[in-house]
């Protein structure tokens, strides 16, 4: 058993090891030169990119949880101050699917997306963006009830119909709202309830209808849609109401001259018939310029990470069985990918984030926990993907070979996917789970959302892991390649 003078003794002795290999490191004119290479790379696509952008002109609404939101519907409303309620029965939804003008003439069909929406709705004010609660039918989903653009909740399944109709309502006290649903207007049943601190007084209380473009992955088309829906038995309790209702397209870009784009909404004896488009959702990274976008030189970066922590085996014309000191080479090279990373992280986001506002581009906030895991991740991303090159090249003593391995293993499969067509996205996910290429989902700032249909593809920033999990998988596969490199030296030392 180890004395604790001798374990000191290890210690200082590593460290000893450890800066001969930092001083082997910064004295090799080409291991530094490809080092800065990798940061370059990483760098400078996000920036070329970001200075090509234009200005886009309309200003993303911002939700309550500081996401990136769609707030688009036609909205009959009026002011409701303090509790109160409102009930409906809808009756039917209907869509028309399209063209986006002007060319909506060419290809029409009846029908709805499956979140086409219309029902009931409280917001706190006319502001875009702010917080909300809804009770819906939707084309495809059920009855669901919504709030603040990322909260989901399922109520009963099924289409609505004249012989189907869905009974809703909602009520306000104070800053809860809640949710229910009926198939006869009798017996009711709560779908969930809402707490929406801060909730002003004075909200709008009223009927809506929005409906989402189709989505079709196979030709990456986002066509036009619009949705139409019959609302009656309409009853609104509490305090202030007005006795006639606003009409407004909340969201619309006016002025844009095409009246498709455009809702309506009718009322005959107490019947309402509504026609609306847009959503009301969280934005998807297709929406806008995510934050990992500036780091899509990643990829790059890596090859020549994992090149040069190659190339460093080959510095020294030492020993293959001095573990210790190629421990130590698999720290320093660890080390100084981490440092890159972090160095090209950081300058990627924050100077491309500042070039974009400058241009007016739409830039999707995220929280800064997210911007912080990005920028950490990337780094340990690096410092993965160099020490996993790196004991390659110890087990197979040949640079070639290990190159080759490494870069099949950790870029290769990430290139592949984002280069196959969408109807293979299957063979991409798994390629993005099964292999060191899983890494990339520390990326990910924009999360997938059940109750928005988009391309939730590589090619938009979207990985079948979740970040950590994905970082992880890289993490095993060096894991494992240390530990067969250990095991090859315990052998041999055995055998000696």
């Amino acid at each position: 058993m180890l004395t604790e003078n001798a374990i000191h003794t290890r210690i200082d002795s590593f460290l000893q090891l450890l800066r001969k290999e930092w001083t082997k490191f910064r004295k090799a004119r080409g291991l530094v030169a490809g080092i800065l290479i990798a940061l370059l790379l990483t760098v400078l696509p996000g920036l070329f990119l970001s200075t090509m952008m234009k200005n886009q002109g309309e200003t993303i609404p911002i939700g309550p949880n500081g996401e990136a939101v769609s707030d688009k519907f036609y909205f009959v409303h009026k002011p409701l101050i303090g509790d109160g309620s409102i009930t409906v029965r809808v009756t039917s939804l209907t869509g028309v699917i399209t063209y986006p003008p002007p060319n909506h003439d060419e290809y029409m069909v009846y029908g709805v997306v499956p979140w086409a929406k219309a029902g009931i709705l409280i917001k706190d004010g006319l502001k875009h963006g702010s917080p909300y609660a809804a009770m819906m039918v939707t084309g495809k989903q059920g009855v669901r009830m919504q709030y603040n653009f990322i909260h989901d909740t399922a109520g009963v399944p099924g289409n609505v119909s004249p012989e189907s109709p869905r009974w809703l309502r909602l009520t306000r006290s104070g800053d809860v709202i809640t949710g229910y649903e009926s198939m006869d207007g009798t017996q009711w049943t709560k779908v969930d309830t809402a707490h929406l601190i801060g909730f002003s007084s004075t909200a709008e209380i009223g009927l809506f209808v929005t409906s989402p473009g189709n989505v079709t992955l196979d030709d990456g088309a986002n066509r036009f849609a619009s949705a139409t829906a019959v609302i009656d038995h309409v009853i609104v309790q509490g305090d202030g109401l007005s006795s006639t209702w606003s009409n407004d397209d909340f969201g619309a870009e006016k002025g844009l001259g095409n009246p498709i784009l455009y809702g309506s909404s009718n009322e005959s004896d107490g019947s309402f018939t509504i026609n609306g488009n847009g959503d009301i959702a969280p934005l998807g990274a297709v929406d806008g310029w995510p934050v990992e976008r500036s780091l899509m030189g990643t990829f790059a970066g890596l090859i020549a990470v994992m090149i040069v922590a190659v190339l460093f085996l080959t510095t020294e014309n030492a020993r293959l069985g001095l573990a210790r000191a190629l421990a130590a080479k698999a720290c320093v090279i660890g080390i100084v990918s981490f440092v890159i990373g972090l160095l090209a992280a950081i300058a990627a986001v924050v100077i491309c984030k500042q070039i974009l506002l400058s241009n007016g581009s739409r830039v999707l906030p995220v929280s800064l926990l997210t911007e912080v895991r990005i920028i950490l991740g990337t780094a340990l991303l690096f410092a993965f993907a160099a020490i996993f090159a790196f004991t390659l090249a110890v087990l197979f003593r040949k640079r070639v070979w290990a190159v080759t391995i490494s870069i099949t293993g950790v870029a290769l499969p990430y290139i592949i996917a984002n280069l196959l067509p969408t109807r293979l996205g299957d063979v991409a996910k798994s390629l993005l789970q099964l292999t060191p290429a899983a890494g990339f989902s520390i990326l990910q700032s924009i999360p997938q959302y059940p109750q928005v249909i988009g391309p939730y593809i590589p090619q938009f920033g979207y990985y079948p892991l979740a970040p950590w999990a994905g970082l992880s998988v890289l993490c095993g596969y060096t894991v494992l390649a240390v530990g067969l490199t250990a095991f090859y030296f315990r052998r041999k030392e055995d055998i000696i």
